[in-house]
């Protein structure tokens, strides 16, 4: 193990970045932050360095494998995820109201069906009013 992975693997705020690091093997260097990772006692820092680690280990590994190795259910639980799955959650809503916008529904009904604020779909449609057309 080189000088540099070693560093990174004593620091628990490191282990996500040890798959980045210059390794013989990407995947075996997961199983070890993954099993690292497992030790630790505290939960909220266990989720998000969970969450971190897989985030950085999709840079240079395939989805299958991360997933085999990192329990995702811990993962689930880490602030990161639980954010990046709001983020995308409310990308698709408001994607679906842009388009039922586009479909001709009234402001009201969109609001109504996505949950959005009058103000906020008033406001996706000013938003895409405004784009350039392709």
């Amino acid at each position: 193990m080189g000088t540099t992975k070693r560093n990174i693997l004593q620091t628990s705020g490191l282990l996500p970045f040890a798959v980045l690091s210059n390794t013989d093997s990407k995947t075996n260097t997961l199983q070890e932050v993954a099993t690292l990772i497992d030790n630790i006692t505290d939960k909220r820092t266990q989720n998000n360095l969970a969450a971190c680690a897989f985030i950085l280990a999709g840079l240079v590994l395939e989805e299958e494998v991360i997933q085999r190795l990192l329990q995702r259910d811990i993962m689930r639980e880490s602030v990161t995820y639980q954010s990046l799955l709001a983020e995308g959650r409310d990308q698709g809503i408001r994607r679906v109201a842009i388009n039922m916008l586009k479909e001709g529904m009234s402001i009201e009904v969109v609001a109504k069906v996505t949950g959005l604020t009058v103000e906020q779909v008033q406001q996706l449609q000013t938003a895409e009013a405004e784009k350039p057309t392709e």
